[in-house]
C-alpha cells in the first residue's frame, strides 16, 4: 500500500511560538475504514442459492474476501437491492432473499448504504422493510428512512472508533423514476440538501467526513464531467475523501496532490451477474486515517492533527457457476488467487479480467498502488 504522510485536518487552532509550546511525545489514534461497491442480486444469483429446503445459502459468496473485509477496522458497501420478500427477483427491480443481507454482514461488512437507484424497487413497503430488517440485525445504514424526523435524528451518519470521529454522506443520482412515496426519505444529489447536510456534519466535529455518491453513467470506465464537478464541489464544501459507486465498472482512484483527498470514482460491482464488459470485477479501497494529539503541552494548546496515513486498492474478479462446472455458486475472488484452485475457463476468464483492470489502474490511478488481497 502507498504510504502518505501529509496533514489535512486539524481541530482547533494553537499559536506557533516556538517558545510558547513545548510538545511531549504524542498520542496517535489509528482508524482503517474499507470500502467495497455494488452488492448485485440478479435473477440467476438468487437461483444459484437455493437450497433444496428452500432456504438460500450465500456461504461461498464472499469466502474469497472475507478476511480482508473483517481485516479493516470499519468496512462500508453498498447494498443494492431492496429486502421486500417474497416473491424474490432481479433485474430490473431487485427483492433479494433476506439470507443475502446475513451474507453480507456475516462477510465482514459493518456499515451498508442504502441510497441508490434500486432502493426503491419494492416501492415503500419494500424501503421500509429494508430498513426493518437491518436495524433487526444491527446493522447501521445510511442513505433511507421511513419519515423525516428519522433522518433527522440519525444523519449524517457520525461513528466513532479507535479514538476518530467519522461522519458519512450517501446520496443518489435518482430513483430509476419511480417516486418517493410519503413520509419515505431518499438522500438524493441535491447541492443544496447536501451543503446543508456539510454544515451539520461539520458541527459535529468530526476528523474526517466523507462522502459515499451513487453517481456517473454506467458501463464507462472513466468519470463523467458531472461526477468530476460534484466532487470538486463536495471538497471545496469541506468533504474530505469521496467513493463512488453506480457505474457497475471499476473507475479510476485518485489522491490529491496535497495527499488530503482520496477520490474513488467507481469501485465497480462486489458481486453480479452482469455480463457487459468489465463488470465481472472491481477493487475495494483501504485507508488508514491517523489522529495524532500532543500528550503533554506547555502554554497553548496544540491541535490534533489528522491525516490519511495510508491508503490503497486491492483487485478482486467473480467466477460463476458455468465458469466453474457449477461446483460452486458465485464467489468473489482475489484477481492473483492461484490458477491450481481455479478450473480452465475460470482462469480465462480471471486472465481477461485481470488484463483490463489493470491497464485501466496503471493508466489512470494518481498516487495510489494496488496491494494484494492475503
Amino acid at each position: 500500500m502507498a504510504l502518505v504522510a501529509t496533514s489535512c485536518r486539524a481541530e482547533g487552532k494553537g499559536k506557533t511560538e516556538a517558545d510558547s509550546i513545548v510538545v511531549e511525545p504524542a498520542v496517535e489514534h489509528h482508524l482503517s475504514l474499507l470500502f467495497a461497491g455494488d452488492l448485485m442480486q440478479h435473477g440467476p444469483q438468487i437461483k444459484a442459492a437455493l437450497q433444496s429446503d428452500g432456504t438460500y445459502n450465500y456461504d461461498e459468496c464472499f469466502a474469497g474476501i472475507k478476511n480482508e473485509i473483517e481485516r479493516a477496522d470499519v468496512a462500508i458497501g453498498n447494498l443494492e437491492v431492496t429486502l421486500g420478500g417474497k416473491p424474490y427477483a432481479g433485474y430490473p427491480q431487485f427483492r433479494a432473499p433476506d439470507e443475502y443481507l446475513r451474507a453480507c454482514i456475516d462477510a465482514g461488512f459493518d456499515i451498508l448504504l442504502t441510497a441508490n437507484n434500486h432502493c426503491l424497487d419494492s416501492r415503500r413497503a419494500g424501503l421500509e422493510r429494508t430498513i426493518m430488517m437491518m436495524d433487526s440485525l444491527k446493522v447501521p445504514h445510511l442513505g433511507t428512512y421511513v419519515n423525516q424526523e428519522e433522518r433527522d435524528k440519525a444523519y449524517p451518519f457520525l461513528f466513532e472508533k479507535n479514538g476518530l470521529r467519522i461522519v458519512l454522506l450517501n446520496f443518489t443520482y435518482g430513483t430509476n423514476g419511480i417516486a418517493v412515496q410519503e413520509p419515505n426519505v431518499v438522500c438524493l444529489m441535491d447541492t443544496t440538501e447536501i451543503r446543508a447536510d456539510i454544515e451539520k456534519a461539520k458541527a459535529m466535529q468530526p476528523d474526517a467526513i466523507i462522502a459515499l455518491p451513487h453517481w456517473g453513467i454506467e458501463y464507462q470506465q472513466l468519470p463523467s464531467a458531472q461526477q468530476r464537478e460534484m466532487a470538486a464541489w463536495l471538497i471545496s464544501n469541506g468533504v474530505d475523501h469521496v467513493i463512488g459507486g453506480h457505474p457497475h465498472v471499476a473507475q479510476p482512484l485518485e489522491l490529491s496532490e496535497d495527499s488530503c483527498h482520496l477520490i474513488a470514482w467507481s469501485m465497480g460491482n462486489v458481486v453480479s451477474n452482469q455480463s457487459k464488459p468489465n463488470t465481472y470485477g472491481g477493487y475495494l479501497v483501504r485507508m488508514e486515517l491517523t489522529k495524532r494529539i500532543p500528550e503533554h503541552a506547555v502554554g497553548d494548546s496544540i491541535a490534533a492533527e489528522v491525516k490519511l496515513s495510508d491508503c490503497g486498492y486491492a483487485l478482486y474478479w467473480v467466477s460463476r457457476p458455468n465458469d466453474n462446472g457449477f461446483k460452486h455458486n458465485y464467489r468473489v475472488l482475489p484477481i492473483d488467487i492461484p490458477d491450481s484452485v481455479l478450473t480452465g475457463m475460470e482462469q480465462k476468464n480471471r486472465y481477461a479480467i485481470r488484463a483490463s483492470m489493470r491497464r485501466l489502474m496503471e493508466r489512470h490511478a494518481k498516487g495510489v498502488s494496488e496491494y494484494s488481497i492475503d
